[in-house]
Order: C-alpha cells, then sequence, then structure tokens
C-alpha cells in the first residue's frame, strides 16, 4: 500500500474520503487473497478495522444514550446524517449512517482486522502485523481512538460491591432503588447521573470541582480548548481530552441531571472500604460505583516505531508524529471530538500527499516514493 488507515471511526473514515479524494486507489484485496506466487501490488490504501461492522465506539455504547442526549455530532464530509429521530439509540443511528457513508464513497475497509504491531522494515517502509495477514505501506494513519483503552485510576482499598467503567454501562436499570456513586466530571459521568438518579439514589464525586458554562460554547472558546491540548502534545505529553478542557454545559443530559437533583458534588474520596468509599474517618456505603474516568489513546501497535517521549506522550506537529513524517494520529489528544477528527483526517491526507507526491500525477501503476 502506500497508505495504511487503522480504524473506521469517524477519523478513519473522514481521512479514507480525503485519501479517494486526492486520487490514492482503493484496495480491499487481503494479503491471503494473492495466488500462489504472485507479487503484491503497490500504491493504493486500505482501512482495516477491528470491529466485525461499521460503526467504530458508537456501536458499543450504552442502549440508553440517544440521540437527544448525545454531547454533540458532526457530520462526515460530503454526507450530512439524515435528521434522525431524538428518541433514536445513538448506538443504532451513528453506526448505519458510517455504513451508508462507506458504501457511498466506496471506501476500501477491511474488517474485522486487529492490529498488533507496526514495525518499520528495512528498506524503511512500515510492516502492519495483524490477525489477518501482513500490509505493508509508505505511510500510515492512525485512527484507533481511546474507547477500547478505559482508564480506571487506582484507590487505596477494596470495595465488595458492583464497579464498572462507563464504557461497559448499559443503563440504569441494573441500579433501580440502589445507592450508586458515579466518579467523574466530564460529560459520561452526567449522562450516567441524568438516567441512574430516575431510579436510584446517586452520589456523584470528582477530583476537582467541575466547571459549568452558562450559554453555547462559542468558537472562541472551542479554538482556546484545542490550543491547551495542543500545546501538550506538541510537547510530548500523555494527552488530555478536550472535553476534558471545554466546562459541562447546558446539555439535555445536564438538564436532567440537575432537575433530578444528582449533582450536588462531593470531593474525591480517600480510599475504599468493603461496603464503600472513605473521607478520613468518614465513610459511606454504596451498592455500585461507575467510574466515568475517561479513556487513553490506544497506541500501544506502535510502540515498536518508538514514538513516545521523555514526557511519556508521542510528541506531535499537527497530526503527523514528530520523530516520524510517516506516521499520522487523528483522533488523537486535539482532534478527539467529531469536529476535529475530520479535520485531522484531511491535514494527515494533506502531510501525506507532501511527503509520497500527488497520485493524481503518478503514471499508471507506479507507487509512490518517499520525498
Amino acid at each position: 500500500m502506500d497508505v495504511v488507515v487503522i480504524g473506521a471511526g469517524q477519523a478513519g473514515l473522514s481521512a479514507a474520503y480525503h485519501l479517494r479524494r486526492r486520487g490514492f486507489a482503493p484496495v480491499t484485496a487481503r494479503p491471503g487473497d494473492l495466488p500462489a506466487g504472485a507479487a503484491p501490488g503497490g500504491g493504493g490504501f486500505v482501512v482495516l478495522d477491528a470491529d466485525g461492522a461499521p460503526g467504530g465506539a458508537w456501536a458499543h455504547r450504552s442502549p440508553s444514550l440517544r440521540m437527544a442526549t448525545v454531547h454533540g455530532f458532526h457530520d462526515l464530509p460530503d454526507f450530512e446524517l439524515p435528521p434522525p429521530d431524538p428518541a433514536a439509540p445513538a448506538r443504532e443511528v451513528v453506526p448505519g449512517y458510517f455504513a451508508a457513508y462507506e458504501a457511498r464513497h466506496a471506501l476500501p475497509v477491511v474488517r474485522p482486522v486487529r492490529v498488533r504491531a507496526v514495525r518499520t522494515l528495512p528498506d524503511s517502509r512500515l510492516l502492519v502485523e495483524t490477525d489477518a495477514g501482513r500490509w505493508t505501506a509508505r505511510a500510515l494513519i492512525n485512527a484507533t481512538g481511546t474507547w477500547t483503552r478505559p482508564f480506571l485510576p487506582h484507590y487505596p482499598g477494596r470495595f465488595a460491591g458492583r464497579q464498572l467503567h462507563y464504557a461497559d454501562y448499559r443503563g440504569p436499570e441494573e441500579f433501580a432503588g440502589r445507592r450508586v456513586l458515579v466518579v467523574g466530571g466530564g460529560a459520561s459521568a452526567i449522562q450516567v447521573l441524568s438516567e441512574v438518579a430516575a431510579v436510584a439514589e446517586t452520589v456523584w464525586v470528582t477530583r476537582t470541582p467541575p466547571v459549568y458554562r452558562d450559554g453555547p460554547f462559542s468558537p472562541e472558546a472551542g479554538r482556546a480548548a484545542v490550543a491547551m491540548v495542543e500545546e501538550r502534545v506538541r510537547q510530548g505529553l500523555p494527552v488530555r481530552s478536550v472535553v476534558s478542557v471545554t466546562g459541562l454545559g447546558p446539555s439535555v443530559a445536564y438538564r436532567r441531571a440537575r432537575e433530578l437533583g444528582a449533582l450536588d458534588r462531593r470531593p474525591m474520596f480517600d480510599r475504599l472500604t468493603r461496603h464503600g468509599v472513605a473521607w478520613g474517618a468518614e465513610e459511606l456505603a454504596v451498592d455500585a460505583i461507575v467510574w466515568a474516568t475517561g479513556f487513553r489513546p490506544e497506541v500501544g501497535h506502535l510502540a515498536p516505531l518508538g514514538l513516545r517521549g521523555p514526557g511519556g506522550g508521542i510528541r506531535m506537529d499537527g497530526t503527523r508524529a514528530a520523530a516520524d513524517p510517516r506516521i499520522h494520529l487523528v483522533g488523537y489528544g486535539p482532534s478527539a471530538s467529531t469536529v476535529g477528527a475530520n479535520r485531522a483526517g484531511r491535514a494527515a491526507v494533506n502531510g501525506i500527499v507532501r511527503l509520497l507526491g500527488d497520485p493524481a500525477r503518478r503514471p499508471a501503476g507506479v507507487p509512490a516514493q518517499r520525498s
């Protein structure tokens, strides 16, 4: 391949659209599709997706998340999401939209393919090792997101009751009549509170006081928030999400949680106990803990490339890994939002065209050469 894209969520599909638009040929063949003794071809691009069907992380969201309570969604380039029923589950609407998008633009998504490692070959190509064979590429766009790496902070002690991360939350029904502790200060915690507080007693704890904003999120505020995250990735520091610096806005879920009286926040506890949590000598018994504590980037398969710097993160220059111009990360850091993912997909493809040359000006059958 000229380019391998890993991941077919919002960022990966945006990148694939722009690759095709710039003239890279879509290729859906797997390594095993080649006849015995045949030499593999050069050029083109493929999208490798670990899931068995379209949808990315959206396919794994709670059935209780409705389109009315989705924390923002932006259309993919050149195809608008048809106006959905606000009561429709997001895990059905968005995957359906992604499937239609793949078909509309004839994007070469090969699934299910789980990438195990990406390495550099002696001839400077990239070797993408997967559970379905091996691909080589001259450039790579990583769009693996964060959903597969839920973050659970460590606290002393041991709780004997039910614990789950937001990634495993499937709605409020199992908590009816119980006391539930919700940990986290972001949109995910607000969603859980807005649902569980209708059927159970809730207690909300956050590490720092939540920041509220009364009005719509202005473009200026959005740019400032993205700039904060961009500065961290430029320095090679661990990524913070854009949402973590935007504050909590007047969403449907927020208004519902407020109506239910679920936003009386308490500071973070000191330790877990067998029956709950404790602040010093004060102990609170709870039946369950929902950890809405965010996610970390899924980039372990890139470890053989040695991209991480002394700060613990991957130092970035736009979407490009500063240590390796062949590697672009989209849906990472400042582009970890639906609108950011769209823009990052285009930026990554522009960078790859600068590196490999314009495929529209390349003689037929001639693969790209690194500039």
